[in-house]
């Protein structure tokens, strides 16, 4: 099965997010996401969030679809994922979109968020207009192609070393202490084999559409 979750920011355009979201099994809108799936064609089969950003009007509209959740702790994303695991089995993938764009406060809660999705029974991948972001635990074989840009992230604040295979620059055990230390590199092959060390810690790994 295929959940698409969907947030508040830029909504897709380039033809893979927009293939994810077409082939979708289940549609979970972030709150005011449901007003942009909506005016695109598309209905979520569930809306969830604090609903502070929803038109009255859509939530009227919407109101056998609501999962209205209060506690302001986490954000419209983490409170979406959990209902997504809800709703999924360990063979099943999850896809995000509009997860960036807007605000880059935003952006960046969002794409760190993954690192803490990382482990949870189920296939993760955020997708953009412009790239692919996967979350990448202990060893991972993830498929490419040559000259394809990768970069890979460190957001969660834990001490992360990476080793790469078919990467154009050397990659190896390389401790990934800032945001930029692993960024704009380049695959040489069609496949990248990726190791975090420790085996349980997780990285963030970018490749471009």
């Amino acid at each position: 099965m295929n959940v698409v979750i969907v947030a508040d920011g830029t909504f897709p355009t380039h033809p893979l997010p927009l293939s994810a979201l077409k082939e979708a099994d289940i549609i979970i809108a972030c709150d005011g996401a449901a007003k942009t799936l909506l005016h695109a064609g598309f209905m979520p089969h569930c809306v969830v969030g604090d609903l502070d950003t929803l038109e009255k009007e859509i939530q009227q509209q919407l109101k056998d679809r609501l999962e209205h959740e209060t506690e302001q702790e986490t954000n419209d994303l983490s409170k979406a994922f959990r209902s997504a695991l809800r709703k999924m089995s360990e063979a099943d993938t999850l896809t995000i979109l509009g997860a960036t764009g807007k605000r880059e406060d935003h952006t960046l809660g969002n794409l760190s968020l993954l690192a803490d999705f990382a482990g949870q029974h189920c296939r993760i991948r955020l997708l953009t207009n412009h790239g692919t972001f996967l979350p990448v635990t202990g060893t991972a074989v993830i498929p490419c192609h040559p000259g394809q840009a990768v970069s890979f992230f460190n957001p969660t604040g834990n001490p992360v070393r990476l080793t790469g295979n078919n990467l154009k620059y050397p990659v190896c055990d390389l401790a990934l202490d800032r945001w930029w230390t692993a960024t704009l590199n380049t695959a040489t092959a069609d496949t990248l084999e990726l190791k975090t060390t420790p085996a349980d810690a997780t990285v963030i790994v970018f490749l471009n559409h």
